[in-house]
């Protein structure tokens, strides 16, 4: 894309990943005056982006703190987000005249399309000089004498900094693979188990019967699972169940979990059901469900779980029943539809043998590893961009 140097200039900065936190270290160790080069395997950089958010990128959370990330660290990742911060990314978003929008809980998409940001971070990019070579395979990194030397499809490269941004494993269509991980081996890191993070979870047998013919309702929730809460909705699919609060509590779920969901959140399930027995004493209680349920749901709960009949002839013992099953209802989940669908990399390189502040390796001077590839996940609702842009900040002040 930006080719103003050949493959046998010497650069600063080799920076591996064109995605978010590549091209935001490129970017920043650029204006610094540094020769970076970025060399991304997909034919174009920032895969991910484009297809966030729905086509308009959930570019960051205004609310963005260190509570809503996963890691074996939770203090880790304190210090880059600290150094930047949402709002520093809203003004570079403003300078380039992105219109964009909060949707919901400090999340910010664009008006119109996530090309905007990629577009943002590639004229960045291009002021800054840096050099972005796309369908290069990188065939060897080696360890050279004051630096890296990096064998690629399209020729071998050396710098004193190699940066590996490569992401995790989620969505292998957009071409994520285990490179970075295999490459943090190699230099003698420590890779935290990986598994699929921000992803739907699957139903079999009996309790994915239960809900055949449902896919497509969704409801609010609250999601539960050691001790964690998501307020959001459930989408039931065709193999299991999505939305936002499942794929939030997903991160904090593994197989043989206990999972709970609260299908009343807003409401005293109890007093509600009095209420509405007191007004409508003659209506089934499929119908009294219907209202405070999605009707087909609330069938399907009388179908299988309740007995349907005029709620005038439940007593409170059984209406305290009721009300109890559907404020903590167990959701027995077989699994996770895997990385082909997760929005995140669980796992990742230790972060204990990092800098918190650069993100250098503690292992090999001018070896840095940022965003996705790192044992740090965030939440659903823009946090992963957030710590793709900030890690990749680090990185860049500090090459």
């Amino acid at each position: 894309m930006l080719a103003s140097r050949l493959m046998s200039d010497p650069d600063d900065v080799i920076v591996i990943g064109g995605g978010a936190a590549g091209l935001m270290c490129a970017l920043t160790a650029g204006s610094r005056g540094r020769r970076v080069r970025v060399i991304e395997l997909a034919n174009r950089v920032g895969k991910k982006i484009l297809m966030s958010g729905g086509g308009r990128c959930n570019f960051t959370n205004t609310g963005t703190s260190a509570a809503n990330f996963i890691s074996a660290n939770p203090h880790f990742c304190k210090s880059a987000l600290a150094r930047f911060r949402p709002q520093q990314f809203i003004d570079l978003v403003e300078r380039h005249g992105i219109a964009y929008h909060e949707k919901e809980l400090g999340q910010l998409f664009c008006d119109e399309s996530a090309k905007l940001i990629v577009r943002m971070l590639l004229d960045e990019c291009a002021a800054a000089d840096v050099r972005i070579d796309t369908s290069c395979t990188v065939e060897r990194v080696q360890p050279i004498e004051g630096g890296f030397l990096v064998d690629t499809a399209l020729g071998r490269v050396r710098a004193p900094a190699l940066v590996v941004a490569t992401g995790g494993l989620s969505i292998p269509s957009m071409g994520a693979s285990g490179f970075g991980f295999e490459l943090a081996r190699q230099f003698g890191h420590s890779v935290l188990p990986t598994r699929a993070g921000l992803v739907p979870l699957t139903l079999s047998g009996k309790h994915q019967e239960r809900f055949e013919g449902l896919s497509g309702v969704a409801l609010p929730v609250s999601a539960q699972c050691n001790g964690q809460r998501f307020d959001n909705f459930l989408l039931i699919t065709h193999r299991g169940v999505s939305g936002p609060a499942i794929l939030q509590i997903s991160s904090y779920w593994q197989p043989g979990d206990d999972l709970r969901l609260d299908l009343l959140p807003q409401a005293d399930a109890f007093e509600t059901l009095k209420r509405l027995q007191a007004q409508r004493p003659a209506a089934e209680l499929r119908t009294v469900l219907a209202e405070l349920l999605p009707k087909r749901f609330a069938e399907r709960l009388c179908e299988v779980w309740f007995e349907s009949r005029p709620i005038k002839q439940f007593n409170d013992p059984e209406l305290r029943a009721i009300a109890a099953q559907l404020k903590d209802w167990p959701l027995i989940a077989s699994g996770t539809e895997g990385y082909r669908t997760a929005e995140v990399t669980l796992g990742g390189v230790d972060t204990d043998e990092l800098s918190s502040t650069t993100m250098q390796s503690k292992r090999v001077p001018g070896l840095y590893f940022i965003g996705e590839v790192v044992d740090v996940t965030g939440w659903l609702g823009g946090y992963n961009f957030q710590w793709a842009w900030a890690s990749g900040h680090a990185a860049g002040m500090a090459v």
